[in-house]
């Protein structure tokens, strides 16, 4: 057994579409999960596995909804941390982060995250507006995570290269294409993202990567050994993407693919992926209490 402070899931979301619509949730595929997901939800499914502290991510790009995660989050004991959402692009985004900072729950903000996979433009991180915002991320202390397709990999490095005072994470390994099973160009791809200081990454979405009806760890151990290999164990961090894991697995199912996929770490490392990282990476400040890893 390996000890760790707290077992963290370094990456959720939750929505509620009687409040706002999720409009990228359309589609046969995704049907099983276009419904409410509340925290309420998720706390008997991190209490199960040991999870006791969260950090919450943005779903759409509007601005009700950061404001509305802090407040969530500033009377959860089990959210650390919250990655939201402004326009990076518009020229008021400092004071726009301020704002989000000043509200309540706004000393939970860690992040600022843009569906960058949704941009059709490949190099979207690199427009000079972009670089704009980025750089008020990095003067407001927070971290920014990437949700790119693998084709935008080569532009997240040049954008981390340029803004060295800022962390970048990665999220859900850059979605390799774990389905066909093919490596390159994405592994190369992500090994240069890797090379900067600057950058983590979030051992998380794979399994809906994956053939979601027959996966198997084996399918995922590639792309997890090569993380490992290019981040090493202290700047990877787990991740459930719940309830998005849903489409392939269950929360539990997730985890213990997480564990194995992992168990050949040391007592250490392992505790860098279950909790260290985040801690680190997010600032998120966690005390207390020892749960078990595997």
């Amino acid at each position: 057994m390996t000890a760790v402070r707290r077992l963290v899931d370094a990456h959720h979301h939750v929505w509620d579409l009687s409040v706002r619509d999720q409009d990228w949730i359309t589609g046969p595929e995704l049907a099983p999960i276009r419904r409410n997901f509340l925290l309420d939800d998720l706390r008997p499914e991190a209490a199960a596995a040991g999870v006791e502290a969260t950090v919450i991510v943005q779903t759409i790009t509007v601005p009700e909804e950061t404001p509305e995660l802090l407040a969530l989050a500033a009377t959860s004991d089990l959210i650390a941390g919250v990655v939201g959402w402004t326009d990076l692009t518009a020229p008021g985004v400092a004071d726009a982060i301020a704002e989000l900072c000043e509200l309540p729950g706004g000393d939970g903000l860690v992040g600022i995250r843009h569906q960058v996979q949704g941009e059709p433009a490949p190099e979207w991180l690199l427009r000079p507006d972009v670089h704009r915002g980025l750089a008020a991320v990095a003067d407001a202390g927070l971290v920014y995570d990437l949700v790119v397709l693998p084709g935008q990999l080569g532009a997240a490095a040049k954008a981390a290269a340029a803004h060295p005072g800022l962390v970048f994470v990665l999220d859900h390994l850059g979605k390799p294409p774990v389905a066909s099973g093919e490596l390159e160009p994405w592994a190369g791809d992500v090994r240069r993202l890797a090379s900067l200081p600057n950058t983590a990454c979030k051992l998380s979405g794979l399994v809906t990567e994956a053939d979601r009806a027959t996966w198997t760890v084996a399918d995922l151990r590639p792309y997890s050994d090569t993380a490992l290999d290019a981040f090493g164990p202290s700047r990877l961090m787990f991740g459930s993407d719940w309830p998005v894991c849903g489409l392939s697995s269950s929360y539990a199912g997730v985890l213990a693919a997480a564990r194995e996929l992992t168990a050949g770490l040391g007592e250490g490392e392992r505790a860098d992926v279950f909790a260290g990282t985040a801690d680190r990476t997010y600032g998120l400040e966690l005390d207390g209490g020892t749960v078990q890893v595997e």
